[in-house]
């Protein structure tokens, strides 16, 4: 029975609080990961999901390991924000994954653009800064829609001379 006891460390903050952050960061990436699916991209609606939440779990594990008394120890150094760099980091490397170059010509640029913001709107939702999270989607949802139509006018209105 001493083993259970090692899985009973109950968190800090309260499970309703850490599931609504965690929703809150899969309905964002969801949002994005959507509009990506639409326009046909590589990286579409699971893929920015599970970006956005895995994000979202790396910032409620570090809030939770700061707080965790086991590490309260003397010599255990803890710096959050090394949460955040490793997320950075990982989403940089998956985004890149979905950039192309053929041909001289560049593709998925946009979308790997749109992961690597993915992480960025986890990590505020994991934190509970969801003012950030839901504005930096909704300017996302901008950006990609507004700006995608605005480029296809300019490319029908260019000529051929």
């Amino acid at each position: 029975m001493e083993i259970w006891s090692e899985f009973g460390h109950a968190t800090t903050t309260p499970f309703g609080v850490l599931a609504a952050r965690l929703v809150l960061a899969a309905a964002c990436g969801a949002a994005i990961g959507f509009e990506r699916e639409w326009r046909n991209r590589p990286a579409g609606l699971r893929t920015h999901i599970l970006v956005c939440l895995a994000a979202a779990v790396f910032a409620v594990l570090a809030l939770e390991m700061v707080n965790q008394p086991m590490l309260d120890e003397e010599g255990v150094h803890l710096d959050p924000i090394r949460i955040v760099e490793a997320v950075t980091s990982g989403v940089a490397f998956l985004a890149a994954g979905v950039v192309i170059v053929a041909r001289g010509e560049i593709h998925g640029l946009t979308t790997g653009a749109g992961l690597w913001l993915s992480g960025a709107i986890g990590v505020a939702a994991g934190l509970g800064l969801w003012q950030i999270a839901l504005f930096a989607t909704l300017l996302a949802l901008l950006v990609l829609g507004l700006l995608h139509a605005l480029t296809r006018r300019m490319e029908l209105g260019q000529s051929d001379d």
